[in-house]
């Protein structure tokens, strides 16, 4: 019986990180959306290409904390 609360444990510990780990993909569709029509100086528009880029290399090496800060700045510089 124990075993069986360790694992529903486990199971509802680890649901919000998945949840949170794909966030990433919508953040990055929704930057790639906002840069389509965005009036950014250049040093700006190229800052969130950094980040952009910075935040999927991130995601893809399972580092979603990370991926969501650099995700998050360039909505940021997006003014979204």
């Amino acid at each position: 019986m124990m075993k069986r609360y360790a694992i529903l444990a486990a199971l509802m510990a680890l649901s919000p990180a998945s949840a949170y780990a794909h966030s990433c993909p919508s953040l990055m569709s929704e930057i790639d959306q906002a840069m389509q029509t965005a009036s950014l100086s250049d040093s700006d528009k190229a800052r969130v290409e950094e980040l952009r880029a910075q935040g999927e290399e991130q995601h893809k090496a399972g580092d979603h904390d990370a991926s969501m800060t650099s995700l998050e700045e360039a909505k940021t510089l997006l003014g979204l």
